[in-house]
């Protein structure tokens, strides 16, 4: 698994204009989706528990490589539609001694928690074409952009990366079929 590096960088270049408006995106991308969806936006749990963490996570959280995590994957859902996939992961230590709810948010959006609470910084938001191999198999493709971003509590961080699915695009282009959306 570790054989693939996305090469996670501060610009996007040679993505469209308005791809680069939803990557560079600094507020609530669940606040976003909800407008774009018409209010018919959920979350889908598709993984959650204690693993090893990707090398990239690790160098973006500080942690020592082959740190375990908490790692959570869901599909973001606009219209009852997967238009985002999402990784969320918080290093074992930071998140126990926080005792932040991650592993209870069920189908609730992390998002909305981060936003909510001022006391999370976001740092700079990264991008890159995310690894076809690291996709759900029902989404995966080759070229998909991705970014992340580190919110960090103190001393607790939880890294938040989402990749933007061809469908969520293609919602975006219908906009007769997509009143609110711009």
């Amino acid at each position: 698994m570790q054989a693939f590096r996305p090469g996670w960088a501060a610009d996007a270049l040679g993505a469209p204009e308005p791809i680069q408006g939803w990557l560079f995106d600094s507020g609530s991308l669940t606040r976003r989706l909800t407008l774009a969806s018409a209010h018919r936006f959920n979350v889908t749990p598709l993984h959650e528990g204690w693993q090893t963490l990707r090398d990239d996570e690790c160098q973006a959280l500080g942690l020592a490589t082959g740190s375990e995590g908490w790692v959570r994957e869901v599909f973001l859902r606009g219209r009852g539609e997967a238009w985002v996939f999402a990784r969320s992961v918080a290093g074992r230590e930071a998140l126990q001694a926080d005792n932040f709810a991650l592993a209870a948010l069920g189908n609730r959006s992390l998002g909305e928690l981060l936003f909510n609470d001022t006391a999370f910084v976001r740092r700079p938001i990264e991008v890159c074409h995310y690894p076809r191999p690291w996709l759900p198999r029902a989404v995966a493709r080759e070229g998909l952009w991705a970014r992340r971003s580190r919110f960090d509590r103190g001393a607790f961080s939880v890294l938040v990366m989402e990749v933007f699915l061809p469908a969520l695009w293609q919602a975006l282009a219908a906009p007769e079929e997509n009143p609110g959306c711009t």
